[in-house]
């Protein structure tokens, strides 16, 4: 399977694509003024300890306070930073870009982890004011602050090292029996102070390259606590490499055939970072230099515009509305103008089929996360339903974010989740409607024009004044009301006794509108603003 490594690099952004076979199969885009902080290790100062959450809210210099629920701290936590070897993991989320397979290992690990009855509580671990070190596990998203956790984990190119947890696992994408044994004795040969977990990448390493890694590591956790006592305010001590560097660490394998940068500058500092950690793929590297824009060559950006519609057409001519709200994603999939050449539960079979593989290709590309909610088109035989199942289940394999879907139920729906690590795609690039506020519609004409009558009435009511009432408002709605609600304005003004007139604004969107009062009897100026 042909792989490439697309690196499109500007001043303001950075985007990354890995394509096989010349179909972009993931997406990463990193702007310089909202970089990712996910896997970035803080000095914290614990504001509220909330015993009713069983969580606390800690200041890591940041605009908003992280939260940090109470499995993710250590039972042998103290305020210095120090005793920071030996303890259990609990519930905390794996490192990001840890692929499939390999995500939860750092959960699951923790063999010794208590049971949440018998879990300390959150006032029993931390107090006001106290100063912790912690990891941001999962970045802001939306209303909400950054999550964080006091279990580190460090990655490296073949381990990861988790220096609060003494375990030793292989990651599980590595199948072959006697390879895992391998690289578990060869873990315990080095025997390394902390936690390891062999990476999906370490698949085939020798003992060198493994002790090099941790050894790499080691010094970094120590650099890492160095800071940590520095430093005397809430803030970064620690932050993970660049966008394109965490993708070349964790992506870049024998699989990937080469390498494609567009900006020079870039280019020699790949080449500095893979001649230290990775010197046999520099060779796959390469400085692209055509006119045409590298994401135009593989028509990238039409792909990232496709994926930020909200309608996606299948090639049979069937399609998927994805709709994302905040901690919900719903996907509906139609049969459209695909009419089938047999019979009717054929071409539904064959529509939901075709639209497993594009909503596996979307959810990957448009990073969705959280709840997931699959409305396939309904479906009679058992047979077909298990076939959908488990061709769903084939296609999330290849996705690097942690996945679980559970049965269909009667009337097809397809309950699953994504581990939600990063804003959305959607979240990323585009922002919510000016016109509609983000909720994806605006009132009609209609509405907007009687919602100014009965403010009319009111104000009318309020002040019967010699006075003119003037409303500013869009020029479709005045529009509206001098062409389809004369009757219902001459009936206003004989309600209110007094004359309106409208003045129009290009710069109001639809619903917004104001009223004012006019003339020389007005005793005051009232505005109405929607």
């Amino acid at each position: 399977m042909a792989s490439e490594i697309l690196i499109n690099v500007r001043p303001s952004e950075t985007r990354v694509a890995y394509i096989e076979n010349g179909v972009l199969n993931d997406l990463k885009i990193e702007q310089k003024t909202s970089p990712t902080l996910v896997g970035s290790v803080h000095r914290g100062k614990v504001l509220r300890v909330l015993p009713g959450m069983q969580a606390a809210f800690v200041d890591i210099g940041l605009d908003r306070a992280a939260f940090l629920y109470v499995g993710d701290v250590r039972p042998n936590l103290d305020g210095d930073g120090s005793e920071l070897l030996g303890g259990d993991l609990i519930g905390a989320d794996s490192h990001d870009d840890v692929a499939a397979g390999e995500s939860g290992l750092a959960s699951s690990a923790a063999s010794g982890a208590v049971d949440s009855a018998d879990r300390p509580k959150i006032q029993e671990l931390l107090t006001e004011g106290q100063w912790i070190l912690v990891q941001v596990a999962k970045d802001p998203l939306g209303t909400k602050g950054a999550r964080i956790t006091t279990h580190i984990s460090l990655p490296g190119r073949h381990v990861v090292y988790l220096p609060t947890l003494n375990h030793r696992g292989v990651s599980r994408r590595i199948e072959e029996g006697a390879e895992r044994d391998r690289l578990r004795d060869l873990v315990n040969m080095i025997d390394p102070k902390g936690g390891v977990i062999v990476r999906t990448a370490g698949e085939g390493a020798t003992e060198a390259s493994l002790r090099a890694d941790l050894d790499y590591l080691n010094r970094l956790w120590q650099d890492v606590q160095k800071a940590y006592e520095k430093r005397t305010k809430p803030g970064l001590v620690h932050a993970e490499p660049d966008v394109e560097l965490r993708v070349l660490r964790d992506s870049l394998s024998d699989e990937v055939d080469r390498v494609v940068i567009d900006d020079e500058k870039t280019h020699g500092k790949i080449l500095a970072f893979l001649s230290q950690f990775m010197p046999r793929f520099k060779n796959r590297v390469s400085l692209y230099s055509d006119e045409r824009p590298l994401f135009d060559q593989y028509e990238i950006d039409l792909e990232i515009s496709r994926s930020l519609e909200r309608k996606i057409w299948l090639k049979s001519g069937g399609y998927i509305v994805v709709d994302e709200a905040e901690a919900l994603v719903v996907i509906d999939v139609n049969t459209g103008r695909y009419v089938g050449k047999r019979d009717l539960e054929d071409t539904i079979l064959k529509t939901n089929l075709e639209a497993v593989r594009e909503i596996a290709h979307q959810l990957r590309i448009r990073n969705c996360g959280g709840i997931i909610i699959i409305d396939f088109i309904d479906m009679e035989k058992d047979a077909h339903r298990e076939k959908i199942l488990e061709s769903l289940r084939e296609e999330l394999v290849r996705d690097r974010a942690k996945t679980t879907v559970v049965a269909m139920s009667n009337l097809g729906l397809v309950e699953m989740t994504r581990k939600r690590i990063r804003p959305s795609l959607v979240k990323t690039l585009c922002e919510p409607c000016s016109h509609c506020d983000g909720k994806a519609y605006v009132k009609t004409k209609s509405t907007v024009s009687r919602e100014i009558f009965r403010d009319l009435e009111r104000e009318g009511a309020a002040n019967h004044a010699e006075t003119v009432l003037v409303v500013h408002c869009h020029a479709e709605i005045g529009d509206h009301i001098y062409a389809e609600e004369t009757e219902a304005l001459e009936d206003v003004e004989r309600r209110v006794g007094q004359s309106v007139v409208f003045k129009l604004e290009p710069s109001f969107h639809r619903e917004q509108y104001e009223i004012f009062r006019s003339g020389p009897q007005a005793s005051k100026q009232n505005a109405k603003s929607v």
